[in-house]
């Protein structure tokens, strides 16, 4: 074995990080200085030309008040509007929450939707990742819906996983997301809060030993020429693999919001890498690490975003965490279409479940499963419009009720996967995506 690196890191299981980053000699001898710099030149020029789709989801940890964000009732009574005042947006006819003024400068390039039904009353992503409630996911082993994704389209190149998953690690274990269930472990998730990130930083390579990538790459040209023709050429696919990993920055340069132009930076505005409650931050840089990451061609990310469980102080907690949420979410929906990615990346944004039409006596709205609201953006998707109405209180859907498992739908018809298609699980088993009776929401892909 050929080991680039320094010291070892020793772990709880008693390997060292350095063993699972040593590489055989022979294995990766069998690539060229030329041969690699050519395959990563091919793949730049690639990138550039080659259009994938993906999906952008953001979860609302928690669950946002819909008659506060995206369908106010200013006529209802005052236990039941609350305190906001609705505004124009760029729709006519079409209004939002006075703290979405980004938003409403947007509306006519997404989409509302204000009659998601269907789900139950669970804290959990559960039902938003895999379009089934947590009992039947644990006991089932329903997968996420961005391992099925990656189970069925795989990955666009040989660096970047089909799946990365920007959700922090949540104190409300519900909260967190799922991984691959009966799909197997192969199509788990790239998480970004814990050891997988670290690995992609490379963070226990001593840069003294990996100083460039002309460096190594130098070496191993080197190696090669020394080294038995045969053997190299019987390379193993893993070992090829694993070097690509190692000499790519891709992945890494996505994660990195700085390499961003400063206005870039400004237009998503910051927020706060802090946790609020037992749920997520309202952090912006993670949007834009979306969009960087569907870019260096990750098919799937997921983010969890805010805590908006509001039993109490309902109208103090929005005051302070919308406009984080309509400036990162707004600059998201401008930046795929400024950047010619609005027919290629879907945005959707939606939570667990809405909030009570009744105001309750902490100043809060409590769970509401019967009826909330979601947002979709780019994909292709019709823009411009409100699908859906509730009834005079919010309470429930008057027109157009669309099942949550539509939402799941919906993201597997953008991606070009029928949803009602069979797909095999670790044991050969044929198992349906979703129920046949799920379908894309027409008014949202109608061409």
């Amino acid at each position: 074995m050929w080991n680039f690196f320094g010291r070892s890191h020793h772990y709880c299981d008693g390997v060292s990080r350095r063993s699972f980053m040593q590489v055989g000699g022979l294995g990766i001898g069998g690539l060229s200085l030329a041969d690699l710099m050519a395959e990563e030149a091919a793949r730049e020029a690639g990138a550039a030309t080659h259009r994938h789709k993906s999906v952008i989801m953001v979860y609302l940890s928690g669950g946002m008040p819909h008659q506060d964000t995206f369908d106010l009732k200013p006529d209802a009574p005052s236990e039941i509007r609350g305190e906001f005042k609705p505004i124009a947006t760029t729709v006519p006819g079409i209004e939002y929450c006075e703290l979405l003024p980004k938003l409403a400068g947007v509306a006519d390039r997404c989409s509302i939707v204000r009659s998601i039904v269907g789900q139950r009353d669970e804290h959990s992503s559960f039902q938003n990742l895999t379009g089934f409630p947590m009992s039947e996911v644990q006991r089932d082993g329903i997968p996420n819906f961005g391992s099925i994704v990656a189970r069925v389209q795989g990955a666009t190149n040989e660096v970047t996983p089909p799946f990365v998953d920007l959700f922090p690690t949540m104190q409300h274990r519900p909260y967190n997301s799922t991984g691959a269930g009966y799909l197997g472990s192969a199509y788990n998730q790239v998480r970004a809060d814990g050891e997988d990130l670290a690995s992609m930083r490379l963070r226990y390579i001593e840069s003294p030993a990996f100083a460039s990538r002309r460096s190594l790459l130098d070496q191993l040209d080197s190696f090669r020429r020394q080294a038995d023709t045969d053997s190299i050429d019987n390379m193993n696919e893993s070992y090829r693999r694993a070097f690509d990993v190692l000499t790519s920055s891709r992945l890494v340069d996505a994660m990195n919001v700085e390499h961003e132009e400063k206005q870039v930076l400004e237009r998503y505005g910051r927020g706060s890498a802090r946790h609020l409650g037992d749920g997520a931050p309202t952090w912006n840089d993670q949007l834009l690490i979306a969009r960087r990451l569907v870019e260096a061609g990750v098919r799937v990310v997921t983010v969890a975003y805010g805590f908006w469980d509001t039993h109490g102080n309902n109208f103090a907690h929005l005051k302070q965490h919308l406009p984080t949420f309509d400036t990162g979410i707004s600059a998201l929906i401008e930046d795929i279409h400024a950047r010619g990615l609005d027919n290629d990346v879907s945005v959707v944004v939606w939570g667990e479940f809405g909030r009570t039409p009744k105001i309750n006596a902490q100043a809060g709205r409590d769970h509401w499963a019967p009826v909330q609201s979601a947002l979709f953006a780019g994909g292709g998707m019709q823009a411009g419009q409100v699908i859906g109405a509730t009834d005079k209180t919010g309470a429930y859907a008057a027109e157009r009720p669309i099942h949550y498992r539509d939402v799941l739908a919906t993201v597997y018809h953008n991606l070009g996967i029928d949803s009602t298609q069979y797909i095999r699980d670790a044991s050969e088993r044929p198992v349906r995506i979703l129920p046949e009776d799920n379908h894309p929401i027409r008014e949202l892909v109608a061409t």
